[in-house]
């Protein structure tokens, strides 16, 4: 990162502290399908921001419900799935949000909201009054864990678990090329604040409901190659959900097992989404094993992750 990079994320981390310090009233938001990174970070700033004695609300579509059996554990107090009628005396915060059409609330895209937004994802829209996107950070879960270190919160049982569910997930058990000596620092002092790194490896990635093996083995069976090799990507369709018995998030880590094949560049994974009024629809997750990621994302227009981690593209068959 260059001097001007490093004093503008110095400017705007000041500003959003300014902001987070002289607010009395927060609404914290993040993406639809929320991963580990977001639901760490939102769960991780309303424990901070609470710690602050501030008035904090987390949001989240009814319509996310239920969680992820791997995010199940999370406690969510002062969650809403309606937008408050206060939203106007409320600094609202968007968490791990590269885009703000990721939130299915329109009033969240009001233009005279006051949103504060912070996010690590490199093709952010900036589309906050105040904008703190740190690249170099490995989740947006480090951006919180350096906010609070600056307001100067300890961290509670909740708030440590919470990032270090946003750091583990975001960085691939630590694999991902995103995975930096601060990584490793944060993790350190994060198992130091009492995490329990077993304990949160069991809930993350073992207890495997049945549907999702399933899911994952017509997901392998599905697989094919091209571009001798490089390109690994497989299909699920509407079928394959409802003979397994699946739900949709049972999705999650599937394009991993891709990614992992010898001689992948990119892996790919697209799966049909239920209709709507437009028709049928399906979704298209993509994953990098190096620089190409932040090529793909170029391409997608706002809706690609810095290599390695992807974002999903929704589009109708006939495009």
């Amino acid at each position: 990162m260059t001097g001007t990079a490093n004093g503008a994320v110095d400017e705007a981390r000041a500003r959003v502290l300014a902001e987070l310090r002289q607010g009395e009233r927060f609404l914290l938001v993040t993406h639809e399908n929320p991963d580990g990174d977001a639901l760490g970070s939102l769960v991780a700033m309303h424990g901070v921001l609470t710690a602050l004695g501030k008035d904090s609300l987390m949001f989240m579509d009814a319509d996310e419900f239920p969680l992820p059996y791997e995010y199940a554990f999370f406690r969510l107090d002062n969650l809403v799935s309606i937008v408050p009628d206060d939203l106007d005396e409320r600094t609202v915060v968007f968490l791990d949000c590269g885009n703000i059409d990721r939130t299915p609330s329109d009033l969240l895209r009001n233009a005279d909201a006051h949103i504060v937004n912070i996010d690590h994802h490199h093709d952010n829209t900036r589309f906050g009054t105040v904008n703190l996107v740190v690249d170099a950070a490995s989740c947006t879960a480090e951006i919180v864990w350096d906010l609070m270190q600056d307001l100067r919160v300890d961290p509670t049982p909740e708030i440590a678990d919470a990032l270090y569910v946003g750091l583990v997930t975001d960085t691939g058990k630590f694999m991902y090329e995103n995975t930096g000596t601060r990584a490793h620092k944060m993790a350190a002092a994060l198992i130091e604040a009492g995490v329990d790194v077993h304990e949160i490896y069991r809930r993350l990635y073992e207890g495997m409901p049945e549907p999702k093996l399933l899911l994952l083995a017509r997901a392998l069976n599905h697989v094919q190659r091209f571009d001798e090799g490089r390109l690994t990507v497989t299909l699920l369709t509407r079928e394959d959900f409802l003979a397994t018995g699946a739900e949709d998030s049972f999705t999650e880590g599937i394009i991993d097992h891709l990614r992992s094949v010898r001689g992948t560049k990119v892996a790919a994974m697209a799966r049909e989404l239920p209709a709507n009024g437009d028709g049928p629809r399906s979704k298209v997750s993509l994953r990098a094993t190096d620089g190409g990621g932040r090529r793909l994302g170029d391409r997608t227009r706002g809706r690609g992750r810095r290599t390695p981690a992807g974002r999903g593209l929704h589009h109708r068959h006939d495009r």
